[in-house]
C-alpha cells in the first residue's frame, strides 16, 4: 500500500491593513509595534472606528507566510493583532502560533465573545462591549438584536481572565456607564482587580475625547481605575494605519 503524505494547506486571511505604528491604548501604551488588522466583526458596534473591518469588511487575502513575510519587514519585538474581531478570523490560531515562533510579544485585542482555545497571547486587551455599543434599530434591525445578544459573554470572558495577562478596556461615552460595568465585572465569576479595569472615553477626535476625559480620571480617581487614553488620535487623528 502506498504511503501518503498529507500536507496541511492554511487558508488565506482576510487582512484588512498591516501597519508599523505604536502602541496608543492600554499598560503597553507608546510600544512600537506591529500592527495585524483581521477584517470582519461578529459585532456591529454604533461607535465602531474601525467599519472597514466589521460594518463592511474589506481587505485583500493573505497568506501566513505573506503575512509573516511582511511582518518581519519591521523589527518591532511585539506584534498587536486586532480587527474587527481577530478571533472569529480564519488561521488565526495559526498565524498567532508562527508570531510566538518569532519571539513576538502577542496582544490580542478582543471583546472577548470567543473562547481562547489555548492561542499564544501574551496580553489579552479584552474590551466588553456595553450597552452604548448597540446599534438602534432605526439603523440596522437585523444586527440590533444580534449584537446585543452576542456583546457579552461571562463564560467566554472567565476563560480569557483564568489563563492570560489581561486588561479590560471600556469604551465609555459618559458616567452613566458606570454602574454597568461595576455590575459586568461582578458577573464574569473571577476577580478583577481594579488596576486591571481602563476606562477608555469614545470618540473619533481629540476634541471629543477631551470632552469627556475629565469624567473618566475622576472616576478612575473614586474606583481605583486606570484611564485608559487614545494617544493614536492625539498623534494622527483618525487616520488608518496608525
Amino acid at each position: 500500500m502506498r504511503n501518503l503524505e498529507l500536507k496541511i494547506v492554511s487558508r488565506p486571511m482576510l487582512i484588512s491593513e498591516i501597519f508599523y505604528s505604536i502602541q496608543g491604548e492600554g499598560t503597553l501604551a507608546g510600544v512600537p509595534s506591529v500592527f495585524i488588522r483581521t477584517s470582519g466583526c461578529n459585532l456591529r458596534c454604533d461607535w465602531c472606528d474601525t467599519p472597514y473591518a466589521s460594518w463592511e469588511p474589506e481587505g485583500v487575502k493573505m497568506s501566513l507566510d505573506a503575512i509573516i513575510e511582511t511582518v518581519q519587514q519591521y523589527g518591532a519585538s511585539h506584534c498587536v493583532v486586532t480587527g474587527g474581531e481577530p478571533m472569529v478570523a480564519k488561521e488565526i490560531q495559526s498565524l498567532c502560533e508562527r508570531l510566538k515562533k518569532l519571539g513576538k510579544h502577542i496582544t490580542i485585542e478582543t471583546a472577548g465573545t470567543v473562547v481562547p482555545e489555548n492561542i499564544s497571547c501574551d496580553l489579552a486587551s479584552i474590551s466588553p462591549k456595553l450597552s452604548n455599543s448597540t446599534p438602534p434599530k432605526e439603523r440596522v434591525n437585523s444586527w440590533h438584536e444580534r449584537h446585543e445578544e452576542t456583546r457579552l459573554q461571562p463564560e467566554v470572558l472567565r476563560e480569557w481572565l483564568s489563563h492570560y495577562e489581561y486588561q479590560f478596556k471600556f469604551v465609555v461615552t459618559s458616567s452613566d456607564d458606570l454602574e454597568e460595568i461595576k455590575s459586568l465585572i461582578g458577573n464574569v465569576g473571577h476577580p478583577v482587580p481594579p488596576e486591571k479595569i481602563m476606562l477608555m472615553p469614545e470618540g473619533v477626535d481629540a476634541q471629543t475625547i477631551r470632552g469627556r476625559d475629565q469624567v473618566l480620571v475622576e472616576i478612575c480617581k473614586e474606583e481605583g481605575y486606570r484611564y485608559c487614553n487614545r494617544l493614536q488620535i492625539e498623534l494622527f487623528g483618525d487616520t488608518r494605519g496608525t
